[in-house]
């Protein structure tokens, strides 16, 4: 199937229609705030991944396969990111003792915040990319150096850097010790004062910060089209706070996914760098004209790797949690 560009009225209502479901989900959660039981969850997963999978189509019907493909592989190495990032969700909840009904409130704030943040990367990191073709080199090497870094992780670190962060806020904002449901600040002896839930939007906002420095070079490895970047994220962020409560207790329990995402992000570190040979300006390498030899990887081959790593880390996962 042929690579067609991406017609204008396609993009303009793709986006219409996911701010409408965001709207949707988030005006069913303020009607009613509860804790959602394992089969709500896991509904409201599958129809998100199944809006996924339906948009992904259309796309390779109107723009081509290519195009297709390039969603497919940037949406589940986002989604795999955002799992990953659902360890430090429980970390934050657990550190504020946030009641259970409030929690769907909470993370929809939280992932709110995170689409805002990361699609002012995207734009930044587009015209960064256009402006200088330098930077992949950059992408490239931090991607690899962080899954270096996070094949020696550990949930200690996690909660370590979570703890320091509490105290500096904990030192620079006066709260109550008790949530009055989502407000913000309430009257204490006649003195408006904040209540906890500040100190977890502020805390879910600078974590989302430093997901979007793993997350959003990881996705330009595999395209650098806009539309598909901003699009992958919010499709993987969209049944985050569904899958949250899905996963619960039994995401420690993946105690193999951090290695297949390491994986992926090594992948897409090597394919960043292969990429910036390809294009290369930098006068030092090369003289400043494309490396010729470095190995053109392909979209369908990147997808297939992402594939395999996390089914084989889930399954492995899954396996010996079994046998325990």
């Amino acid at each position: 199937m042929a690579h067609h560009a991406i017609p204008a009225w396609f993009e303009i209502a793709t986006i219409v229609a996911l701010v409408g479901v965001l709207l949707a989900d988030v005006f069913i959660i303020s009607r009613r705030p509860h804790e959602p039981s394992t089969k709500e969850s896991a509904a409201w997963v599958g129809f998100y991944a199944l809006l996924a999978a339906l948009f992904g189509t259309f796309l390779a019907f109107s723009s081509g396969a290519d195009r297709a493909s390039e969603f497919f592989a940037g949406w589940l190495t986002e989604y795999s990111l955002s799992v990953d990032n659902l360890f430090v969700f429980v970390i934050i909840m657990a550190r504020f003792a946030v009641p259970k009904k409030y929690q769907q409130e909470v993370l929809m704030v939280g992932i709110i915040m995170s689409l805002v943040l990361r699609a002012a990367f995207i734009f930044a990191g587009v015209a960064i990319l256009n402006a200088f073709t330098g930077i992949f080199y950059l992408f490239g090497a931090f991607l690899i150096y962080t899954a270096i870094h996070q094949l020696f992780r550990s949930e200690g670190d996690d909660e370590e850097s979570e703890s320091k962060l509490t105290k500096f806020l904990s030192k620079r904002i006066a709260y109550t010790e008790n949530y009055e449901g989502m407000k913000i600040r309430t009257n204490v002896a006649g003195k408006r004062t904040f209540t906890p839930i500040i100190v977890v939007f502020i805390t879910l906002a600078l974590t989302d910060v430093m997901f979007a420095f793993d997350s959003i070079p990881a996705i330009f490895g595999i395209t650098t089209d806009g539309f598909i970047v901003l699009t992958a994220n919010i499709f993987a962020l969209m049944g985050l706070r569904q899958l949250y409560f899905l996963l619960g207790s039994l995401i420690e329990n993946l105690r193999f996914l951090e290695y297949g995402i390491s994986a992926i992000l090594a992948f897409i570190g090597f394919k960043l760098v292969a990429h910036a040979m390809h294009v290369n300006e930098l006068p030092f390498i090369n003289g400043g004209h494309p490396v010729e030899w470095a190995p053109d990887i392909s979209t369908e081959t990147s997808l297939i790797f992402i594939v395999v790593c996390l089914v084989v880390s889930a399954g492995a996962s899954l396996l010996i949690t079994k046998k325990d």
